[in-house]
């Protein structure tokens, strides 16, 4: 019983953790290939794991940034961090209204792969975070 415990409870974390760390070596040449591609600046990066994709984490422009790269080397989204005052006013002003039970602790622009692009809040209550998406709008928008 106390291995099945254990093995849920070891599962469970698993699962709740949103990206792992990956050697460079482990990245399929067609993901490092986009990134260098869309990149080609950029001499340093990290990689992890993001469901079945590939998140690369860098610098550009003094800005942080990741890109999420399929194996197969299609660019699904850029994500550049941003300080929360420089979201869109009416992404605040919806943050002010709708989560005012809440703390923004990072906020960022994101780019998706058919160029739309989204804005995230990550909202803290209660030791607890997670990330909402909003249109430069400020709807909630689908993730």
């Amino acid at each position: 019983m106390k291995i099945l415990l254990l093995s849920a409870a070891a599962l469970l974390l698993t699962g709740a953790a949103q990206a792992q760390a990956v050697p460079a070596a482990q990245v399929p040449a067609a993901a490092k290939a986009t990134f260098k591609a869309k990149f080609p600046t950029v001499q340093r990066n990290t990689w992890e794991k993001e469901g079945n994709a590939f998140e690369a984490g860098f610098t550009l422009n003094n800005k942080t940034m990741s890109a999420v790269i399929a194996p197969g080397g299609a660019l699904q989204e850029t994500e550049t961090d941003m300080s929360i005052g420089e979201l869109p006013a009416a992404v605040r002003a919806t943050l002010a209204r709708d989560y005012k039970a809440y703390k923004v602790t990072e906020a960022a622009a994101i780019v998706r792969a058919d160029g739309t692009m989204v804005y995230e809040a990550e909202v803290a209550k209660g030791g607890k975070k997670h990330d909402v998406l909003f249109t430069a709008n400020g709807r909630v928008a689908p993730k």
